[in-house]
């Protein structure tokens, strides 16, 4: 007896229906996996957003305590909930002033905390004064070679100065920084390496 024609066309059909589950796990694994991809991704772009992200120190402004080409964490959180405290190396966006010069909003800048607002800031015979009280400063390259009269910080603002006092572009030349600018502190060395941590 010959054989029937529907035998190959069942085992053909078996192994058809044994193939689908097949693709279909694949294309379920793809399907996870870009899922995986999409929400790293989101996660990434929210935390650099609104909680920390890498930044490079451009210039020498604040040398010593910060070198041209140093990698830091800035971290976004904390001055949200806790007020920005004298000393805080603040990273913030450019003022008005300095974008009218040129500068761009997303060209970061990075200065210390030096006084709040209803504070008064001088600056006579190289040392710097909050409400008439001396700045103890082990962190400043050099005493500042300029003078600056006596100016209040107004609500909502913050005066910043860079720890290279004579080489930065800071309050002392621009003016009060709005507090909304600032972007959050520094926190974190992690390049160079023989430099590595808090800052």
């Amino acid at each position: 007896m010959t054989p029937s024609q529907p035998e190959p066309a069942a085992h053909e059909s078996a192994a058809n229906l044994s193939a689908q589950p097949a693709a279909r796990s694949g294309w379920q694994r793809w399907r996870e996996n870009l899922q995986i991809i999409g929400i790293a991704l989101l996660l990434a772009l929210l935390i650099r957003t609104f909680v920390a992200e890498p930044r490079v120190i451009p210039s020498d402004s604040m040398y010593p305590t910060l070198a041209v080409n140093d990698r830091l964490v800035i971290e976004k959180v904390s001055h949200w909930f806790r007020p920005l405290q004298r000393g805080d190396i603040v990273v913030f966006e450019p003022p008005p002033q300095l974008q009218s010069l040129g500068y761009s909003r997303d060209q970061a800048f990075i200065k210390r905390a030096i006084a709040f607002p209803g504070e008064t800031v001088r600056v006579s015979q190289g040392q710097v004064y909050v409400n008439d009280q001396p700045l103890v400063e082990p962190y400043i390259a050099e005493a500042p070679q300029y003078e600056l009269p006596s100016v209040s910080v107004p609500p909502n603002a913050l005066f910043v100065m860079g720890d290279n006092r004579n080489n930065s572009n800071d309050s002392h030349v621009w003016g009060f920084l709005p507090a909304q600018n600032a972007i959050g502190r520094a926190w974190w060395r992690f390049w160079p390496l023989d430099r590595l941590g808090s800052v």
